[in-house]
């Protein structure tokens, strides 16, 4: 008889203001200060830190929805999206974004989401001023 496969338990770890991400590195962005008040300052980075527990080898879903801003054609941007997949039982990823030029733009609400088979289980909204 199999056994049920256990769901993975999903917990926001720190959310707010961290230090600068390095993206190629393994190591995530350390915690300065839990808040959803970002200041729209040039290189702040910001987002959460979500753990995964009994998760391995599954795939989540991520969206970063943003005010309005464009591109470099002067496209209005759509949500950013893609996947996680999640390498271990006791996985750690940072979701998040840094403020680039021009800052203004910037402002306003962005909310941050992960889903895992559809479903919503991890959801911050910055107020970026």
């Amino acid at each position: 008889r199999k056994m049920p496969k256990i769901a993975p338990v999903f917990s926001i770890k720190s959310y707010g203001l961290y230090t600068a991400w390095d993206r190629g590195s393994k190591d995530l962005p350390k915690i300065i200060k839990h808040t959803l008040d970002i200041p729209a300052e040039l290189g702040v980075e910001f987002g959460f830190i979500l753990s995964v527990k009994k998760g391995k080898g599954e795939i989540l879903e991520y969206c970063i929805d943003h005010p309005p801003f464009c591109d470099e054609d002067g496209k209005v941007m759509p949500p950013f999206v893609g996947t996680y997949f999640v390498n271990s039982n006791d996985f750690e990823f940072f979701l998040g974004d840094t403020i680039w030029e021009p800052a203004d733009d910037k402002r306003g609400t962005w909310t941050l989401v992960v889903s895992y088979k559809g479903k919503e289980v991890a959801r911050k909204c910055f107020n970026i001023f």
